[in-house]
């Protein structure tokens, strides 16, 4: 088991860098393996940009793994995306994880330019043209549906090679296996209740025997929002107040988090490893950097010490 820690990334009063510093600083001497952001461009929460918080967060820590869960990469430039993703990497001396999705139907791709009939497609070959700009080649060229690129030099590229490990999200069983084929790690998401994980993690493996990939080197992970509090029903009350800051009136929110005392939510993080998990991305929704340390705190000291129970458990 790994454990690691979302990056607080609310601006609502401004940012705060000495607040965010400690907080990485923190995480770091608690031994969690990294601090994650997520991506919300459109939304009702003022969250900073994730790739951009990540490269100031690389400058402040050295043993953290940087990441971010999911990026919606049919909404990006290929190109201009890969050149900040290899410019997190090259800043973090190569301590990057990319979490990529295409999206769903319900995203505004027409605010982006994106045909909503092809943005599947769209995905996979803008993906397919940022693992040519990652390659070993110091020209690129590649002709596709959507772009057409012709003996391009695109420099630097990334410390990591052939690239930053690639994390997938996604549900329906066509996004798992399109995940599988040709992603490196599957990372269910945070708005996903721990029964539909439990599904989609069984369509992993599945997928993982057909296509002849070795399992043990595909990483299953789950974000999971949760709050600790020593009243659970506070707890409860405190965690949808946090997710209604990041989702709005999302339906089927409210079935997603683990909330209440240390125990309730030791229960519910082992129903979450149990289900297949082996990297745990622990998501607190405080509505400050100052809540969400108070979090990572407790969950240090009182949840994971009871989940880390194997030798090869750790955070």
């Amino acid at each position: 088991m790994r454990f690691s820690i979302s990056l607080p990334q609310r601006v609502a009063d401004g940012f705060d860098a000495a607040g965010t510093r400690d907080y990485l600083i923190r995480a770091e001497e608690l031994g969690f393996e990294g601090v994650w952001t997520l991506e919300q461009t459109i939304g009702p929460s003022p969250l900073v940009a994730p790739l951009e918080l990540l490269s100031w967060a690389a400058a402040h820590t050295e043993r953290l793994r940087l990441g971010v869960a999911v990026l919606v990469t049919s909404l990006h430039d290929p190109l201009q995306l890969a050149s900040a993703v290899t410019a997190v990497d090259q800043l973090s001396h190569g301590r990057l994880d990319l979490g990529v999705a295409p999206g769903g139907g319900t995203r505004k791709f027409a605010a982006f330019g994106v045909d909503a009939d092809t943005f599947v497609a769209n995905f996979t070959e803008g993906l397919a043209l940022m693992k040519a700009a990652w390659s070993d080649e110091p020209k690129v060229t590649f002709h596709g549906r959507f772009r057409d690129v012709e003996a391009l030099p695109i420099q630097p590229k990334p410390v990591q090679r052939p690239h930053p490990p690639i994390w997938f999200g996604a549900n329906a069983p066509r996004a798992i296996a399109r995940a599988v084929r040709l992603g490196d790690a599957f990372l269910g998401a945070g708005s996903s209740s721990t029964a539909q994980f439990t599904a989609a993690v069984q369509t992993v493996r599945r997928e993982l025997d057909e296509q002849g990939k070795d399992a043990t080197r595909f990483p299953i992970g789950k974000r999971v929002y949760l709050m600790v509090d020593d009243d659970a029903a506070r707890a409860r009350e405190r965690v949808l107040a946090g997710l209604r800051r990041i989702y709005g009136s999302m339906a089927g929110i409210e079935t997603v988090p683990v909330a209440g005392t240390p125990a309730d939510v030791v229960r519910g993080l082992r129903e979450v490893i149990d289900a297949g998990a082996q990297t745990v991305l622990l998501n607190p929704v405080g509505e400050n950097v100052a809540e969400d340390r108070e979090q990572m705190e407790r969950l240090a000291a009182e949840v994971i010490p009871q989940l880390s129970d194997s030798p090869s458990a750790r955070l």
